[in-house]
């Protein structure tokens, strides 16, 4: 499904709520002929959602809203980045990556950034506590994946030697206002070489040479946990909470009801972070148990 010539999606069983598919890459000029469009299509969406610019985060529209928020990051120069906006930690990490023979460049998308991108995919079946779908996929299913937005698309390489050991894959809006690390995965076995910090350090730099204000890196909480390792590493890399408007447009009476219920919400916001917290080390605990041999994973 396309709204306004860019992909969306519809997500939901009972409360279905549209979305552009690529949030963060793509936006819409204005959302009256994305909802014109929608009413028109004949596809059944309850209410339809989207978000502004990390250029503009005062509200724009009168439409129900709430808060949602980035990790981001505001580029000038990469030695701004590397002197004023890192801690010693970060600093010292990306440090490590060069004295341990990491080198980090951007990349052209062909057979030999796919083959090690799959190569990294297959280290391991979990990552973070929980099974990392990207685990077997064929080399057809990758290149795929990993093609999209290619116009808009920077590659980027950590290599140990001749061997891919990391990658990240930026990609920026149509007016280069923002840039967002749609990937960076890094192999496990060399993680004690810091190849992700390497990673982040080249994305700013990418960004910095293009004249990109900002580069962000998914959120920076989610519902109600606020605070992990994954966390710990964008703050210590500069990366900022940053709060955006989110607009919820009811389309149905089912949307309304929804909305005004708080319905349309995800499971994580309702429930209590110690109970997640908790989920989380069982899942864990769960897993190793699972795929022996990869606990550290």
């Amino acid at each position: 499904m396309k709204i306004c010539g860019k992909e969306a999606l519809v997500e939901g069983k009972v409360i279905r709520i549209a979305r552009l598919d690529a949030e963060g890459y793509d936006f819409l000029s204005g959302p009256d002929v994305a909802l014109q469009e929608l009413r028109e299509s004949g596809i059944r969406a309850d209410l339809f959602t989207f978000i502004q610019k990390l250029s503009d985060v005062s509200p724009k529209y009168s439409y129900p809203m709430e808060l949602d928020n980035m990790a981001a990051l505001p580029v000038s120069t990469f030695d701004h980045w590397m002197t004023k906006q890192i801690d010693f930690k970060a600093r010292n990490k990306a440090r490590k990556a060069a004295k341990n023979g990491v080198v980090v460049r951007e990349v052209p998308f062909d057979d030999d950034l796919v083959r090690g991108i799959s190569a990294i995919y297959n280290e391991s079946p979990i990552r973070q506590g929980k099974p990392f779908w990207h685990y077997g996929k064929e080399l057809d299913a990758v290149c795929r994946m990993n093609a999209t937005f290619i116009d808009r698309s920077i590659f980027i390489g950590a290599f140990l030697e001749d061997t891919l050991v990391g990658f990240a894959k930026l990609v920026h809006n149509e007016d280069r206002s923002q840039a967002g690390l749609m990937q960076i995965v890094s192999m496990i076995q060399h993680r004690d070489k810091a190849p992700t910090n390497a990673l982040i350090a080249r994305a700013v730099r990418s960004c910095a040479e293009r004249s990109i204000p900002h580069l962000w890196y998914a959120n920076f909480s989610y519902g109600t946990k606020q605070s992990d390792t994954l966390a710990d590493f964008k703050r210590h890399n500069g990366f900022q909470k940053v709060e955006l408007p989110r607009y919820y447009i009811p389309l149905t009476t089912t949307g309304r009801i929804a909305l005004r219920l708080g319905l349309h919400r995800k499971t994580n916001d309702w429930v209590p972070e110690p109970l997640v917290a908790q989920y989380r080390r069982i899942r864990s605990f769960w897993y190793a148990r699972k795929f022996h041999g990869f606990e550290n994973a």
